[in-house]
């Protein structure tokens, strides 16, 4: 099959790449470095002659809510109306578990809004709604990280790794359009704080970690509300068996 990914060369993107190549399918990578631009359309048309189905796994990085929610609306109409044009059967979208239980932050507003295009839009859908990555704790660590400090908020999570979510992704997007499929975890809960205590510990790396609410993420992430919800489909590899790689 001759399947697009969208985002090719980000973290997810390329694993998704390489996971579909591994199955057999012929696979176009779209991405803005590789001459294809979703916000603009440019390059979309040819980019599509031909795919069957299309993997949307852009992201955006701006920390303003109106700027996230601009771009993931401009690259998700283009991309959809490119779709269209070119009769592909099945667009697949990987988004946020728990997506509409948290208000304020910008790349939730995004992703809500770019699920609302894919599910009013005119092309065969299904999202994937994942939880964080594995290696999500030290990432955020390193957002705030000044002198060997890092502020990170103790948040409680239930983290997938990112080559069982590319798997995911390349498995839904090789079948028939589902709509909206269980949330995608890890096996069990993690203390962000203690996540990215042990991976910079695995990468031979010191940071003084300091728990604070007082960062870019706020209190309403705290509790439950970044777990799966019911009937979540778990996935295999724990956060050990990541970390030893990492």
């Amino acid at each position: 099959m001759r399947i697009a990914v969208a985002g090719a060369t980000g973290n997810i993107g390329a694993l998704t790449v390489a996971a579909l190549q591994k199955a057999g399918h012929d696979v176009v990578r779209i991405s803005r470095s590789l001459g294809v631009d979703l916000v603009t359309g440019d390059g979309l048309d040819a980019a599509l002659a031909g795919v069957g189905a299309v993997v949307d796994a852009t992201n955006a990085t701006a920390a303003d809510p109106a700027e996230t929610v601009a771009f993931f609306t401009a690259a998700t109409r283009n991309l959809l109306a490119a779709e269209e044009r070119a009769g592909v059967g099945h667009h697949v979208l990987l988004s946020i578990a728990g997506v509409d239980r948290v208000e304020g932050n910008a790349h939730y507003a995004g992703k809500r809004e770019q699920e609302r295009l894919v599910a009013a839009g005119p092309v065969p859908w299904s999202i994937v709604p994942a939880t964080q990555f594995h290696d999500f704790a030290a990432m955020l660590a390193g957002w705030t990280e000044r002198d060997g400090v890092a502020a990170i908020p103790p948040l409680l999570v239930q983290p997938v790794a990112p080559a069982d979510v590319a798997d995911v992704l390349a498995e839904v997007a090789a079948g028939a359009p589902q709509g909206r499929c269980p949330d995608l975890a890890g096996p069990e809960p993690q203390d962000l704080v203690d996540m990215a205590r042990r991976t910079h510990q695995a990468r031979g790396r010191t940071v003084k970690l300091v728990p604070t609410w007082a960062g870019p993420l706020g209190t309403d992430m705290a509790g439950n509300v970044l777990l799966p919800g019911e009937g979540a489909r778990i996935a295999p590899t724990t956060f050990e068996e990541w970390l030893a790689t990492a």
